[in-house]
C-alpha cells in the first residue's frame, strides 16, 4: 500500500496531465460530433430534438446551440492551459456537467428514449449511458482538483476569454442563423418543382373547377312509361371524412395534400435509405396506375443532389426544399427520415419514419392501400 502512495505521489502531474487531456478530447470531439455531418444540419437537429423539448422557442435555440458548442470547445481547450485552471476552468466544466446531468436525469425519469444528443448524431447514447459518462467525467474533474497545486500567476484572462470569443463567432459565421420559414398553405412565392403528369395551379389562390359530364340523351317517345327500368346504384362512398391534416400547412395550397389519396415523403437528398424508399415507391407506382400521387419534401442538405437522387429513384416527383429546422418540425422531433405519410382526404393511414422498429415496409403500405380498393 505504501509503494502504490509513493508511486503515485512521484507520478501525480502525469496523473493529472492524463485526466486534463481525456477531458479536453472528449469535450472537443463532442462539441465536432454536434456538427456532424455538416454544422447547419448538426445544429439544426440539436435545436429541434434537444433543446425544444427543454423549453427553448425558434428564436432562442439557434443562438443557444450556437454558444453551448463554443462552450464545449472553449472548454475543451481551456482545460490544457495554464490560466485560471482551478478557479475558473474546471469548476465551470464541473457546472456544465451538472446541468447535462440533471436535464439527463429528468428524461430517465420521464421515460425519454432514444438519443440524448451528447455526441449529436455522429454516436448515439441513451440518457442512461451519458448520465453515467458525465458522472465518471465529473469524478475525474473533482480527483483534478485535488491534485492540482493553487493557481499562480501569470494569469492571462483576455486569452482565456478568447478561447471562447473565437468559436462562438465561428459558429455564427459558419452556420448562419436562418429566419423561419413562413407557412406555404398559403404563400405563393415559394418554389415548388412540379415534374411529373401532375397538374397544379401556377397561383395558388386560383379555384379550379372539374368539369361535370351532363347526359343529354333524348329520351324515346314510343318508350312505355309503366315498363319497369332496373336502376343501378352508385357504388358507395366508403372514403373517409375530410379532415385538415397537420402537414397540409407546410406544403403549397396547390398540392391539395388533404384531398384524395396522397403519399408525402419527407427525404434528405443524400440519405441512402431515403434513396432506398423512393425507388422502391417507384416501382409500386409502376405497378398500379391508381397508385396515389407523391409529393416530396426534402430537406435542405445537399440540394444539388436532388437530380441524383431521382435518377436513382427511377422517376422524377414534385417537391419542395425545406430549411433543416423546418424540416425536423414537420416529421416530428422524435422521428427520423426516410418519413413516408399516406394520407386520404387528410387522415393519415400509414407513417413510417427512420430505419428501426418503425422503418417503411411495402408490405405494410401495400396493405393498407389495398383495404380502400
Amino acid at each position: 500500500m505504501d509503494k502504490i502512495i509513493e508511486f503515485y505521489k512521484d507520478n501525480k502531474v502525469y496523473f493529472a496531465w492524463t485526466i486534463r487531456v481525456i477531458v479536453s478530447v472528449l469535450f472537443i470531439f463532442s462539441a465536432y460530433s454536434k456538427l456532424f455531418p455538416s454544422a447547419d444540419l448538426g445544429l439544426g437537429t440539436m435545436e429541434v430534438k434537444q433543446l425544444y423539448a427543454l423549453g427553448f422557442d425558434r428564436g432562442s435555440a439557434p443562438y443557444f446551440s450556437r454558444l453551448l458548442v463554443a462552450a464545449e470547445f472553449a472548454l475543451g481547450i481551456a482545460i490544457l492551459l495554464p490560466h485560471f485552471l482551478k478557479r475558473i476552468v474546471i469548476p465551470a466544466t464541473i457546472l456544465l456537467l451538472v446541468v447535462f446531468c440533471v436535464h439527463l436525469s429528468y428524461s430517465i425519469l420521464n421515460d425519454v428514449g432514444g438519443n440524448c444528443g451528447c455526441f449529436g448524431e455522429l454516436i448515439e447514447m441513451t440518457p442512461t449511458e451519458a448520465l453515467i459518462k458525465n458522472i465518471i467525467t465529473i469524478g475525474l474533474l473533482v480527483w483534478l482538483m485535488r491534485m492540482l497545486p493553487k493557481d499562480k500567476p501569470p494569469h492571462n484572462f483576455p486569452f482565456l476569454a478568447l478561447t471562447y470569443a473565437v468559436p462562438a463567432l465561428a459558429l455564427f459565421m459558419i452556420s448562419p442563423i436562418q429566419k423561419a420559414e413562413p407557412d406555404t398553405s398559403t404563400n405563393t412565392q415559394d418554389e415548388v418543382f412540379i415534374v411529373d403528369d401532375e397538374q397544379y395551379s401556377d397561383t395558388l389562390d386560383t379555384l379550379i373547377l372539374d368539369t361535370i359530364d351532363i347526359d343529354t340523351t333524348e329520351v324515346d317517345p314510343d318508350t312505355d312509361p309503366d315498363e319497369v327500368v332496373e336502376v343501378v346504384e352508385p357504388p358507395k362512398d366508403t372514403s373517409p371524412k375530410k379532415v385538415t391534416s397537420k402537414f397540409s400547412k407546410h406544403v403549397p395550397s396547390a398540392i391539395k395534400l388533404d384531398e384524395g389519396k396522397k403519399i408525402l415523403c419527407l427525404f434528405a437528398p443524400t440519405c441512402e435509405h431515403c434513396m432506398e424508399t423512393a425507388k422502391t415507391l417507384t416501382a409500386m407506382r409502376k405497378k398500379d396506375p391508381n397508385f396515389p400521387k407523391i409529393f416530396i419534401l426534402f430537406m435542405d442538405e445537399g440540394p444539388e443532389e436532388i437530380p441524383a437522387f431521382f435518377d436513382y429513384a427511377g422517376a422524377e416527383y414534385s417537391y419542395q426544399v425545406k430549411d433543416i429546422v423546418s424540416f425536423w418540425e414537420i416529421i416530428g422531433m422524435s422521428k427520423d427520415t426516410p418519413g413516408v405519410v399516406y394520407l386520404w382526404n387528410g387522415n393519415v393511414r400509414y407513417f413510417s419514419d427512420g430505419i428501426d422498429a418503425n422503418e417503411f415496409k411495402q408490405s405494410a403500405l401495400q396493405k393498407e392501400l389495398d383495404k380502400e380498393k
